[in-house]
């Protein structure tokens, strides 16, 4: 319970004071650990989310690199003469792109990382609101994660056939795919139009002052091929997308180091500080067994209906901060003795963990809001955090009642 009510402190302070709640949750991991659950600190460090950190700060960088050097403005300008002009169809063009990406294998956080800074550059450009696009990419990638081609697809299919239980690949991709659509459309419909957070003072760097001609010069026809190899190497052999893009920044950075001077201004520090934190304190909490305390909790309250419920927002209340990955490994046996004992659907509870678990990544505390949150261009970050922070809170309320209602409740 202290561990629990640290957390709630945390978010309390860090929203209604000017601190970064990064900083907090460091501080709280360290007090927590050592002295209410006995952990040392090799235990603590563990927990630190090194494979984030390095994503964020790869894709940021280079996407700095690319804005400076004008091929961003060039693909923004390329990608609005491929709608016709139409900007508003922009952000339907990303979801599309991002479900295809991972229905065919792409890892979401890896589809997410390629397209948030580029849907956020046309944002910036052509005035689209910036929640609406980020959030947008983000559905698109859930929206295919569950083809049986699809990493997270392959994960659930795979813990379900080690078991006597029978679930649909097709069921379990429909499931996935309508619920991100509708969730898209209510997004773009609701929030469209809605103000932006646009910063005091946008940084009138010279990224800015690039003049973008019709055909791309020598220095965006190598950022381009730079950023065709970091696809094809994260894509088709899954080498690590952090890697790959500090190496593409550092190379560009080299053939044009005087415009790229000022480069790693371009990397959100505050965003690695707040998403680092907060990741390195619920690792604790599971390195503690708490988050598998709270689940089996959950398992064994009332009826299988109210536990099927309740499982599904345990799993989007803990997912919102921890590795989606990780929860569905942990949820799935724990939902198996429930489904063999009841009447309860397989197909539609695992549907509905699955989805539950996943549409919270929108949270600035997970890989996908946190890439979202570093490549948003002239907008107040700390108004933009509140607004995917009470974008999400909606969708950890909403979310596993949607999903239980549709998947579990019709066929139970």
């Amino acid at each position: 319970m202290i561990s629990i009510g640290a957390l709630l402190v945390m978010f309390v302070v860090g929203t209604v004071l000017p601190i970064n709640l990064g900083i907090l949750a460091f501080v709280a991991t360290f007090a927590v650990g050592t002295a209410s659950l006995g952990l040392t600190e090799d235990e603590i460090f563990e927990g630190f989310p090194a494979e984030l950190f390095v994503t964020i700060v790869g894709v940021t960088y280079l996407f700095s690199v690319a804005r400076r050097n004008g091929t961003i403005d060039w693909l923004v300008a390329a990608g609005v003469r491929l709608v016709r002009g139409k900007t508003a169809l922009i952000p339907w063009v990303l979801f599309l792109v991002a479900a295809l990406l991972t229905a065919f294998g792409t890892f979401t956080p890896a589809a997410v990382a390629i397209l948030a800074p580029i849907g956020m550059n046309f944002a910036y450009r052509y005035k689209l609101n910036p929640l609406v696009v980020g959030m947008m990419v983000i559905s698109g990638g859930h929206a295919g994660a569950f083809s049986p081609l699809a990493v997270s697809g392959a994960l659930v299919l795979g813990l379900v056939d080690e078991t006597d239980l029978q679930v649909s690949a097709v069921a379990l991709f429909s499931a996935s795919f309508v619920i991100n659509l509708v969730l898209s459309a209510l997004t773009y419909a609701l929030l469209a139009r809605r103000p932006v957070p646009l910063a005091e003072e946008v940084d009138g760097t010279a990224e800015d002052d690039v003049t973008v001609s019709g055909r791309p010069d020598w220095r965006q026809w190598l950022t381009l091929a730079c950023l065709f190899a970091l696809v094809a190497g994260a894509l088709g052999f899954h080498l690590e997308i952090g890697f790959l893009a500090l190496a593409a920044g550092a190379l560009l950075a080299l053939v044009d180091m005087k415009r790229q001077e000022r480069a790693v201004d371009g990397v959100s520090w505050s965003t690695l500080l707040l998403v680092a934190g907060m990741m390195t304190y619920i690792a604790m909490l599971e390195k503690a067994g708490v988050i598998e305390e709270i689940s089996e909790h959950a398992a064994h309250l009332g009826a299988p209906l109210v536990v099927a419920l309740l499982l599904c927002f345990t799993v989007a209340i803990t997912s919102a901060f921890a590795s989606s990955t990780a929860i569905l490994t942990a949820i799935i046996p724990i939902a198996v003795p429930l489904l063999l004992s009841s009447q309860l659907s397989a197909a539609g509870l695992i549907a509905a963990l699955a989805v539950s678990t996943t549409i919270v990544d929108t949270s600035p505390f997970s890989t996908n809001g946190a890439l979202v949150l570093s490549n948003a261009r002239g907008v107040d970050a700390r108004r933009f955090y509140r607004q995917i922070i009470g974008y999400t809170g909606g969708i950890v309320a909403l979310g596993p009642v949607v999903a239980w209602g549709a998947l579990v409740l019709p066929w139970s």
